[in-house]
């Protein structure tokens, strides 16, 4: 089972885009989730991570711009991006540390391929 993102694109910046997140197959459960970035020559850090209780964490830089949710019927996590600067410009990685594709069954750091998020100025 993999992870596959959807939702990217080019926007100017001050707009907004809606990222989501699904597991290429049914699923029976999965764990935490986030959402990472990585810009040219940078390295992958987490833009947002959402615990399997509903809890949240973002990083400082899109506080109060990003909002990230999960449906735990769906499985699937969604990022949804507001006032977007040209410096969020990255690829957008959704991210589990576990899941199970069946309830006695489980994959450990799942990552999706990746979708291209470009805002210009």
């Amino acid at each position: 089972v993999q992870l596959e993102e959807s939702g990217g694109g080019l926007v100017q910046a001050g707009g907004s885009l809606r990222l989501s997140c699904a597991a290429s197959g049914s699923i029976f459960s999965i764990n935490d989730m986030g959402w990472y970035r990585q810009a040219p020559g940078k390295e992958r850090d987490l833009v947002a991570a959402i615990y399997r209780g509903g809890g949240t964490r973002y990083s400082d830089s899109v506080k109060g711009r990003f909002t990230i949710s999960r449906d735990n019927v769906k499985n699937t996590v969604t990022l949804q991006m507001n006032s977007l600067k040209p410096e969020d410009t990255a690829v957008y990685y959704c991210h589990t540390d576990k899941l199970w594709p069946t309830p006695v069954t489980s994959q450990r750091d799942v990552w999706g391929q990746g979708t291209q998020v470009t805002v210009s100025s």
